[in-house]
């Protein structure tokens, strides 16, 4: 198993057993101090490690190996996994929004908790912050889209816990109850919110797209740098997770043996995988200088590219 593998597992084993314990305490907690407000929230946690567990069985399906059925290997496991994490974060936060609605039109007095019960809430948000930062480091370093959207879901759940303790205050101390219920109200569109983004963000991979078009000068100054090589263009650029998969066409002189070609597109092979970082493969198509094959419509040359903004 290679290490980006290991930490994703490590990332997840850690955010099961915090949301575990977190989850425990609220509801015995809450139980005892006759809090059904921090009962929801540990029924919450629990549902978290869900999410947790989702992404520690994503990180062993990932880690196998191509086969003859997914021959460039499990690597997109983990964009859909994060497809699957927006989709629980926005029925979360739908269920959030259905819960206020209801308590809108049949409002009940609400329940000030034991303050033992508060002192919860408040261990709560600080592991929560932990945990959402921990995981969203992680997920930065080894460019994990599943982990950084586990994060964000902690994230909201923070967003929670420190909206149901300002409720509490316009509640209770300036007896408007209904500020209460609104404020659920709004934290349950930023959470569907960022469930959304989450989804779309994961549409530009699974379409097979890049988030900038830097990549692809990257891929021309490698190209153009290796001598005997021009015109690399037709660049067609996808993500696999964390990594790239690059085909392009370069021309070479035609009078170049197989042999000596061949040489030169390892070069340039070469080349590619030191300046782009996580690169999974390179294909190269070489043609002859001059060769022009108007049908071919796919991918992106020099002239296509939007121009570097002045620094």
């Amino acid at each position: 198993m290679k290490p980006r593998e290991k930490k994703i597992i490590f990332a997840s084993r850690i955010a099961i057993a915090g949301n575990a314990a977190l989850a425990v305490m609220k509801i015995i907690v809450g139980l005892i101090a006759g809090s059904m407000a921090v009962v929801a929230d540990g029924v919450d946690s629990a549902s978290d490690i869900l999410t947790s567990l989702i992404t520690l069985y994503t990180a062993y399906i990932v880690a196998k190996p191509p086969d003859l059925k997914y021959p460039y290997g499990y690597q997109k496991a983990d964009t859909l996994a994060t497809k699957l994490l927006a989709f629980i974060i926005f029925f979360a936060g739908a269920q959030l929004a259905i819960a206020s609605f209801g308590k809108l039109l049949n409002p009940i007095n609400p329940v000030l908790p034991e303050t033992f019960a508060l002192y919860i809430v408040g261990i709560s948000i600080a592991g929560k912050l932990l945990l959402s930062w921990y995981l969203h480091k992680t997920g930065k370093q080894i460019e994990s889209a599943m982990l950084i959207a586990n994060a964000r879901n902690m994230q909201n759940d923070v967003v929670i816990s420190v909206s149901v303790l300002l409720g509490l205050v316009f509640t209770f101390v300036f007896k408007m109850p209904v500020i209460d219920i609104i404020t659920a109200l709004l934290v349950s569109f930023y959470i569907m919110f960022v469930a959304f983004r989450i989804f779309m963000e994961t549409n530009r991979e699974l379409m097979d797209g890049v988030d900038s078009p830097e990549v692809y000068r990257q891929v021309l100054s490698a190209a153009k740098s290796v001598q005997g090589v021009t015109n690399p263009h037709r660049i067609r650029v996808r993500k696999m997770a964390n990594l790239y998969m690059i085909v392009l066409d370069i021309e070479m002189d035609g009078s170049l043996t197989l042999n000596e070609a061949h040489q030169v597109g390892e070069l340039v092979e070469a080349e590619i995988k030191r300046t782009v970082a996580n690169v999974y493969d390179v294909l190269l198509h070489i043609e002859p200088i001059g060769n022009t094959e108007p049908h071919e419509v796919f991918g992106v040359s020099e002239a296509e590219l939007p121009r570097e903004k002045q620094k």
